[in-house]
């Protein structure tokens, strides 16, 4: 017998809100999803509207999230988890609501706005026997998997050099003040907490040590505001030290003309290096020292291992954003189902981890650009 739909509920992600929609398509990528219940606004009539627009039963299109979570414990076909996708400074007592009440969490990045948010998820998930997901979803990309597995086995040999890169170029201009809502709470540093480190920075810090294995032990920021009046950063530049002698540098920023989505991670060992990036995800470059260039496909042939366990169609069809997320969707739910570990999935210690990486290079570039360790 096919194993049912599991249950989803969401907190936030109503009407015009962009990640909402993208977190329901993902859940739904792969049929393992339902989406049942939700507290998608504070305003009851927009709840509801909200709520009728996605197909939720009147009783079960809640106006306050905490209602929500002690309604949904006690019924019988209660959601199995809940997607917070919620501005940062609005996922703390969601999450920990829902952690109390024994439901599971998945939570949009970064884990919160501040560290005291922060760790007081951090206690919960400590306390509950919930799960607890954060959407990293850049881990999803097969050949990310990939390249983790071939750093793992020493196809690079011993690492050396990581560069990671997040630009865009969509507050070049100070379009918070022109009334777009999206760039409005990003820049608010009360609602986001940090600029283009949080919002994007923290994608490509969580991506290389994904895929690296590596785990940062100090960090040199220089952080700034380009933006009119605008409060918080739009544009970061990092070094990074990391345990056993690798250097890394970081670049994230949402002021640089001509770039959408940059994502990109270029990793280099004593044997051979890698290249790729998020807007062609489905090729990746492997260069072994004296060697020609090796273009790896998703899906292509000789990759196997996590290339194909994450993949849905054959090589030369394009998969890319919905699908990767749609993977976290899914190694979550099976992490939920007890069939898979979870060790995959970016959780409440990538989050610790994320938080950390914001604040350091707030306090570094605060100081001038001192070095900042653990």
């Amino acid at each position: 017998m096919a194993e049912r739909r599991l249950r989803l509920g969401m907190v936030g992600g109503g009407r015009g809100a962009f990640i909402g929609a993208v977190h329901r398509i993902a859940s739904r990528i792969d049929d393992r999803w339902e989406l049942v219940a939700g507290a998608l606004s504070s305003d009851p009539e927009r709840a509801r509207a909200s709520g009728a627009d996605l197909g939720i039963a009147p009783d079960r299109a809640y106006s306050d999230f905490r209602e929500m979570a002690r309604a949904e414990a006690g019924r019988e076909d209660g959601i199995d988890a809940v997607s917070i996708v919620t501005p940062n400074h609005m996922h703390a007592d969601p999450a920990i609501a829902f952690l109390e009440a024994g439901i599971h969490v998945i939570c949009d990045k970064p884990l919160a706005a501040a560290p005291e948010q922060a760790q007081r998820i951090a206690d919960a998930v400590k306390a509950s026997r919930a799960r607890f997901v954060l959407t990293h979803n850049y881990t999803g990309y097969p050949l990310m998997r990939q390249a983790r597995e071939m750093i793992a086995a020493g196809d690079l040999g011993e690492l050396r050099l990581v560069q990671a890169e997040y630009a865009q170029d969509w507050l070049t201009e100070s379009v918070e003040a022109t009334g777009n809502k999206q760039a409005a709470w990003r820049t608010d540093p009360t609602q986001a907490g940090a600029g283009a480190l949080g919002d994007i920075g923290t994608h490509a810090f969580n991506l290389l040590s994904f895929v690296s294995g590596l785990r940062p032990e100090a960090l040199l920021a220089d952080l700034q505001s380009f933006g009119a009046g605008r409060l918080v950063d739009d544009n970061a530049h990092v070094l990074l030290r990391f345990q056993g002698g690798a250097r890394g540098m970081l670049w994230a920023s949402q002021v640089a003309p001509g770039n959408e989505n940059g994502l990109r991670l270029r990793i280099y060992g004593t044997k051979a290096g890698i290249e790729w990036g998020q807007e062609n995800p489905n090729v990746m470059t492997f260069a072994p020292l004296g060697e020609p260039k090796r273009i790896l496909t998703r899906g292509g042939a000789g990759l196997g291992g996590g290339s194909s366990q994450s993949t849905r169609v054959p090589p030369g069809h394009p998969e890319g954003y919905l699908e990767a997320f749609a993977t976290i969707y899914t190694d979550a739910a099976d992490l939920i189902l007890g069939t898979n570990d979870g060790a995959l999935l970016p959780n409440i210690d990538s989050g610790l981890e994320g938080m950390w990486f914001i604040n350091a290079c707030q306090r570094s570039s605060q100081a001038g650009g001192e070095w900042v360790g653990r």
